[in-house]
């Protein structure tokens, strides 16, 4: 029989919610599909999403610290590539999800990104 502690729970909780939290800006996604191709620069990411400098590096910053890219220098440049092939896994599955719903989730009142609009 196995012993469930809560406060295991709550730590497991907390780094998944963090996870996800991390995940949860459209740029910050888009730059983990493109590195699901592949490492990439921070100046590559600029032209392709239409970003300034300083915002895609913000963003790129977040995932390195929480784990999920990292940085390899070659002369003056920085190459980022994910840490984990398995976040392409967990998107995958999040997209069955999703496609299951019916997309539910983007009615949500907190959280959907549908406008509803006014007469």
């Amino acid at each position: 029989m196995t012993i469930i502690h809560a406060e295991d729970t709550c730590v497991r909780l907390d780094s998944a919610a963090a996870l996800f939290h991390s995940l949860s800006d459209q740029t910050r996604l888009a730059i983990v599909k493109r590195m699901a191709g592949g490492e990439v620069r921070v100046s590559d990411l600029i032209g392709e999403l239409s970003l300034a400098q300083s915002t895609v590096s913000a963003h790129v910053a977040c995932l390195r610290d929480c784990g999920l890219v990292q940085g390899r220098v070659q002369g003056r440049s920085v190459y980022y590539s994910l840490t984990c092939p398995e976040l392409m896994d967990m998107l995958a599955a999040a997209e069955v999800l999703l496609a299951a719903t019916g997309n539910a989730v983007s009615l949500c009142p907190n959280y959907g990104t549908a406008t509803t609009e006014l007469p």
